[in-house]
């Protein structure tokens, strides 16, 4: 403790410039004014705090509501993606041996998988499909890829629909084609 100064007497023990036995004002009022003297509030301020305070209020609900199903959601996923695993186990057709690479469009990136030439035919032929779990993609019948549909449907990475109608390939107008005769 540091040795009392002069002056440090007439402050008090807080050393605020009031006098020792002197009583903090209340709210904002000054010395000499009573707390319930001044401006008077309108009905429109009262209102408008209340109309801030309801705002804020809802703004506060409706973010606790958002994160309540933001976690539910998490939740159904995370059960979902259990199930996937269990209906998925022992079911993979990835051959280690396999080296012919399948590329596909899944998550707007292009993705492989490693298939042997029965498999790709297969594949193409929509008998087979390819899943994706916990980063692998993983080569599948038709059957199981239905239910692993059902169960959580953004899993399926690629299903061939051998009934789709062939996509309008935009080179295919003559006004696009190479002419025979040009050379490079």
């Amino acid at each position: 403790q540091r040795p009392p100064r002069e002056g440090d007497a007439r402050r008090g023990p807080q050393g605020k410039g009031r006098p020792a036995g002197a009583a903090r004002p209340a709210g904002n009022a000054r010395p000499g004014q009573n707390p319930g003297q001044g401006k008077p509030r309108s009905r429109e301020d009262i209102d408008l705090a209340k109309a801030y305070a309801i705002r804020a209020q809802k703004e506060k609900d409706d973010r606790i509501e958002a994160e309540r199903l933001k976690q539910e959601e998490a939740r159904v996923r995370r059960e979902a993606k259990a199930k996937l695993d269990v209906l998925l186990e022992g079911k993979s057709l990835n051959d280690a041996a396999a080296e012919i690479a399948r590329h596909f469009n899944y998550g707007g990136k292009i993705k492989r998988v490693y298939v042997n030439a029965e498999q790709l035919k297969g594949l193409n032929a929509g008998e087979l499909g390819v899943l994706q779990q916990n980063g692998r993609y993983l080569l599948v019948t038709a059957a199981v890829l239905d239910e692993a549909e059902a169960i959580f449907a953004p899993s399926v990475a690629l299903r061939v629909d051998p009934n789709a109608p062939a996509e309008d390939d935009p080179y295919a107008d003559p006004a696009y084609q190479v002419p025979d005769d040009l050379v490079w």
